[in-house]
């Protein structure tokens, strides 16, 4: 190995790579340089490097930085504001008003902060949103110091931001110009729903995001209702409509995808089309269980998100990571179904295949940028540990995440935020809080 001084050295007890499924390294070490892993070797040998850092994890699992492939940051201003609704009265009658007295540019900034705060202290290193106010969320991302693709809501009908489809569209490319060439911001386009998007904007979607080279992040067969009112309007489920408008490609991300039959699986995996999974708030809303081991069988990028605060009511990846692979059991009636180890991959290397960004991170390689997060399985809570793997899924929670790098910077140390001020942010909930009461 060539001598070289590193910027940082991280040892720990094991590290989950996902290049392999089950693949654990036992007592090694990442070198970091540049942002990247430049080397990953025994800890033994590791004492010989030069470095300006060190860091030992002897208790530790570190792993790839988690990947929220579905999120709406800045709703977590509305956590808990109406709970235990069915969808559509969830959304017309309480998400919807509340947002249209509310939601202007300092409320999504200041969402998005307390939003991206609550990933990060739960190991999240990237995050797939879709708002409005888009450069108040790329604001967010860079203060944050989080990889952020930043989804840009598109529909037919009016609210703060913007007055119809078109107004969305002129307003999000201009707000994407201000932030071209932040490596870790990326704008994308976000027709918000089947239901709420006509078919002629759907058609302005496809060809701006062949011409811009952007990708396309849709909710997409998330309720029963949804494909019962779509044949009952277009005379077609809602993909078929999409794959005639050329929607379904690689560059689309679709959201919840639960009431899938078998040839529509197929059909979004022939396409190249990813899939967002988001456990925890399919079962709040009760929107059903996703075919899940179905569409992994068929070869589609399955990832994992959370949704936003207002519909699951928390932002935390290793729970919604165990909940995937539990759900997926109960729902195939096998409990095979969806083992640790894939359901680790759904929550970081797949994630980074739907996004286009798995040259980058996504597993532990050397050469990828070091998104990284390291577990600490010394609690009474994990202990004994026999599997690693294992218990990152089952059995850790999101407060046993100790650090966590973007580009091998460090966003959190010890349990304590490093870009981010937690009282302030505290203080900032609490003033939003009193805001929407008092209206």
């Amino acid at each position: 190995m060539p001598q070289s001084r590193y910027e940082k050295i991280i040892s720990a007890r094991w590290i989950i790579t996902v290049e392999a499924d089950g693949e654990i390294l036992e007592n090694h070490a990442i070198a970091i340089k540049d942002g990247r892993i430049a080397a990953i070797v025994p800890a033994a040998q590791a004492a010989a490097l030069d470095a300006d850092e060190r860091l030992e994890l002897p208790d530790h699992v570190l792993m790839p930085g988690l990947i929220n492939l579905h999120g709406h940051s800045a709703m977590t201003l509305l956590r808990g504001l109406a709970d235990d609704k069915v969808l559509h009265d969830w959304l017309n009658n309480h998400i919807w008003p509340a947002e249209g007295k509310h939601v202007h540019d300092d409320f999504v900034f200041d969402g998005a902060l307390l939003a991206m705060a609550e990933m990060i202290r739960g190991g999240t290193t990237t995050i797939n949103d879709m708002y409005f106010y888009n450069g108040a969320m790329a604001r967010a991302g860079l203060a944050s110091g989080m990889r952020t693709f930043v989804g840009c809501s598109i529909l037919e009908f009016p609210t703060n931001y913007a007055s119809n489809a078109d107004d969305y569209i002129s307003k999000s490319l201009a707000e994407r110009s201000q932030f071209l060439g932040e490596e870790l911001v990326t704008f994308t386009l976000a027709p918000h729903a089947p239901y709420t998007v006509a078919d002629d904007t759907f058609r302005k979607v496809v060809t701006l995001a062949e011409q811009e080279d952007m990708l396309i992040h849709c909710h997409i067969h998330e309720t029963a209702d949804e494909v019962s009112n779509s044949v009952k309007e277009h005379h077609q489920r809602p993909l078929a409509r999409l794959k005639e408008l050329g929607l379904l490609s690689p560059r689309l991300i679709a959201a919840h995808m639960v009431h899938l039959n078998d040839a529509e699986i197929e059909l979004a995996a022939r396409h190249g089309v990813s899939v967002a999974h988001n456990p925890a708030s399919n079962m709040k809303l009760a929107s059903g269980i996703a075919p899940i081991p179905k569409m992994l069988a068929a070869g589609i990028a399955v990832g994992i998100g959370t949704d936003g605060a207002a519909s699951n009511n928390k932002l935390d990846m290793l729970a919604e990571t165990r909940l995937a692979a539990l759900l997926a059991k109960v729902g195939s009636l096998d409990p095979t179904s969806v083992p640790a180890a894939t359901a680790i991959r759904m929550a970081t290397l797949n994630g980074a295949r739907a996004l286009g960004i798995a040259d980058k991170v996504g597993s532990v390689k050397v050469g990828k940028q070091a998104d990284l997060i390291a577990i600490d399985l010394s609690a009474l809570e994990t202990a004994p540990a026999f599997d690693p793997i294992s218990h990152v899924v089952y059995a850790a929670g999101r407060e046993q995440v100790s650090h966590v790098w973007v580009k091998g910077r460090a966003l959190m140390a010890g349990r304590k935020l490093a870009t981010l001020d937690e009282s302030n942010l505290k203080a900032r909930a609490d003033d939003w809080r009193n805001r929407i009461l008092a209206k």
